[in-house]
């Protein structure tokens, strides 16, 4: 499996505009620390899977390397607006698996173009493209939500944003799945006590410790976390890091442990 962290930020992104905090400044000025719309790739005998659609140089991409599919884990606007434009291309359709949400966003349900989107998925039951298997687990957001269990044969990895903890069949379901990778929301910083709708920094290291992978890469990050680590960083676990936009699971051993 090839898996790329096309996007690791949220919905503010980073930096985030008007903000003028040590994290956005950075960014400003390094872009390697700017954090796009929550979004990855993987790549599995030479067919592109797309996890989220939010970046908004999609079209572009996709006339690049067309993919073979989109995994939509919900329908907020960080999550699929690139796809308003992406719609109206031409060519085959690009089939469009995520939740059973009937308001969806806006009108790319009514006016889908190429996009072929595809009845609401069934918790936990798997799915099978070429040579990859895809399980969807539900999540606990503010719209139905999903993440995704992705194995090739070689490589389980799991996809869990957004989310504020994990249902209880979900994370049951994981420590019996037994994943190689966890990807996981860490939206907030540790100094966010109240949370919602995400997991903090330090709720996201419980539900690791708790699953115990043996990697594990924490997404969806605000601007708020890169500015309390650049105020405090402090070590994360040897297994756990903190991914950056265009990082690949390759990468592992060459980045740093501490972003």
């Amino acid at each position: 499996m090839e898996f790329r962290f096309n996007g690791t930020g949220d919905s503010a992104q980073v930096p985030r505009f008007g903000c003028d905090c040590r994290a956005c400044t950075r960014a400003r000025v390094f872009t390697s620390h700017q954090r796009g719309p929550c979004c990855a790739e993987l790549s599995v005998d030479g067919r592109r899977y797309l996890l989220d659609a939010g970046r908004m140089d999609l079209a572009h991409s996709c006339e690049l390397e067309r993919p073979a599919a989109f995994f939509v884990t919900h329908y907020h606007a960080d999550h699929v607006q690139g796809l308003f434009h992406l719609r109206w291309g031409t060519g085959t359709s690009i089939p469009v698996y995520g939740p059973k949400d009937p308001s969806g966003c806006a009108d790319l349900y009514r006016n889908s173009g190429i996009l072929d989107f595809q009845p609401g998925l069934k918790p936990f039951k798997p799915l099978d493209f070429d040579g990859l298997t895809v399980t969807p687990v539900p999540l606990n957001h503010s719209k139905p939500t999903l993440g995704y269990c992705l194995d090739d044969g070689g490589t389980r990895l799991a996809y869990l944003t957004d989310t504020q903890g994990l249902p209880g069949a979900t994370e049951r379901f994981l420590r019996q799945w037994d994943a190689d990778v966890v990807v996981l929301d860490a939206c907030h910083p540790a100094s966010q006590l109240e949370t919602r709708n995400h997991n903090s920094i330090t709720q996201a290291l419980e539900i690791i410790t708790r699953l115990d992978p043996p990697r594990a890469y924490l997404t969806h990050i605000s601007h708020e976390l890169d500015a309390e680590r650049l105020d405090q960083p402090t070590p994360l676990p040897p297994k756990v890091r903190i991914a950056r936009d265009g990082e690949t699971l390759e990468d592992w051993d060459r980045l740093d442990a501490v972003c």
